[in-house]
C-alpha cells in the first residue's frame, strides 16, 4: 500500500500549481513526447527520425497548432551537453523558437531531462545564440533558444465533465523519479556502453514490457480514481481507444520507422503516425496517418 500511495502521490504532486491552458472548440494542440534528441552519434536514437519529426513540426507550425512537449525532449542522461544537442539539431530548435514567439510552445520535463526543472540550468543554456542551416526556410541564421519554464504537469481546462491532465509519466517508478540521479548514472556509465552490443536497459519502461505494463496500469488507475483524462508519454507505447476514457499516450519519436503524437482539434483527439511512404512513381514522401480516433473529449 505504501508503494501504491508513493506513485499515486507523486503523480498528484505533478499537478500542484500546474500551468492551466484553455481547451475549447477553437483550440489546436499537438502533444509530442520522448524525442530523446541527442548529439548525432550512434547513441542518438532521435537521429533516424529527425526528418520525419521536422516535417511534422513544420506542418503543425503552419497549421496553427500549439506545441506541447510531454518530457524527455532531450537525452540528458546519456549526454552531458545541452549546448551540443542544440547545435546538432539547430533546425529543430529554430522552429521551436518560432512557436515560442507566437506563444505556442509549452514544455514538460521527464526523467531523462529532469535537470530542466532547475531554472538556473535553462537560463544558462538559453543565453547562447546558435546557427541554423543557411537554406532553412529563408529565416535568419541566428536565433536564441527561449528561456521558458519546464513544468511537471499541465492542465487543459475544459467545460467538459473532465479536465485533461498532461505529465510525462515517469512518476510511476521510484528510480525514474525520486532516484533519477542514480538511474542517470547507471544509464550514462553502464547501459550506454552496453547498448552498442545490443544490451537493453532492463530498468527502462520503454524497453522492458513488464515495467511498461506496470507503469501504464498505475497511470490508468490514477486517472480513473481522480476522474480526469490523463495523457502521458514515457512508456513509448501510443495509446488511444474509445473503450478507455481516462488514459492516453502520445508514444514517442524514436520508434523504428515512425514518430507518433496526439492531435487535439475541435474538442476531439486523434493518434497520428508520421512515416516515410512511397508514391506509385517510387518517389519518397513524409506521410501523416491517423492510427486511432478522432475521439470526442466531451463525452
Amino acid at each position: 500500500m505504501g508503494l501504491k500511495m508513493g506513485y499515486y502521490s507523486r503523480i498528484s504532486k505533478s499537478f500542484e500549481g500546474a500551468l492551466r491552458l484553455p481547451l475549447n472548440r477553437n483550440s489546436k494542440y499537438v502533444l509530442i513526447s520522448d524525442c530523446h534528441r541527442g548529439i548525432g552519434n550512434s547513441n542518438d536514437n532521435f537521429l533516424k527520425n529527425q526528418n520525419l519529426y521536422f516535417a511534422a513540426l513544420q506542418h503543425y507550425y503552419k497549421a496553427g497548432y500549439t506545441y506541447i512537449e510531454l518530457g524527455d525532449g532531450d537525452e540528458l542522461w546519456e549526454n552531458r551537453s545541452m549546448k551540443q544537442i542544440i547545435e546538432t539539431h539547430s533546425n529543430v530548435f529554430l522552429l521551436l523558437s518560432r512557436f515560442h514567439e507566437q506563444n505556442r510552445l509549452y514544455m514538460l520535463y521527464g526523467n531523462h531531462d529532469m535537470v530542466k526543472k532547475n531554472n538556473r540550468y535553462t537560463k544558462k543554456i538559453c543565453q547562447c545564440c546558435h546557427h541554423a542551416p543557411e537554406d532553412f526556410l529563408a529565416w535568419e541564421k541566428e536565433f536564441s533558444i527561449p528561456n521558458i519554464p519546464f513544468y511537471p504537469g499541465i492542465i487543459l481546462e475544459t467545460n467538459f465533465p473532465m479536465d485533461i491532465y498532461l505529465t510525462h509519466g515517469h512518476q510511476t517508478d521510484l528510480f525514474n523519479s525520486t532516484f533519477w540521479r542514480l538511474s542517470r548514472f547507471l544509464v550514462r556509465y553502464l547501459w550506454k556502453p552496453l547498448e552498442h552490443f545490443g544490451v537493453l536497459d532492463p530498468t527502462s519502461a520503454a524497453k522492458n514490457y513488464t515495467r511498461k505494463d506496470k507503469a501504464e496500469k498505475r497511470l490508468q488507475h490514477w486517472a480513473k480514481e481522480e476522474n480526469h483524462i490523463l495523457i502521458t508519454g514515457h512508456t513509448h507505447r501510443p495509446t488511444l481507444s474509445f473503450e478507455d476514457n481516462f488514459y492516453y499516450n502520445s508514444g514517442s519519436c524514436v520508434h523504428p520507422r515512425c514518430i507518433t503524437c496526439l492531435e487535439i482539434e475541435r474538442s476531439r483527439i486523434c493518434l497520428v503516425k508520421w512515416t516515410l511512404s512511397t508514391r506509385t512513381d517510387m518517389s519518397l514522401y513524409v506521410s501523416r496517418e491517423i492510427l486511432a480516433g478522432p475521439v470526442a473529449l466531451n463525452r
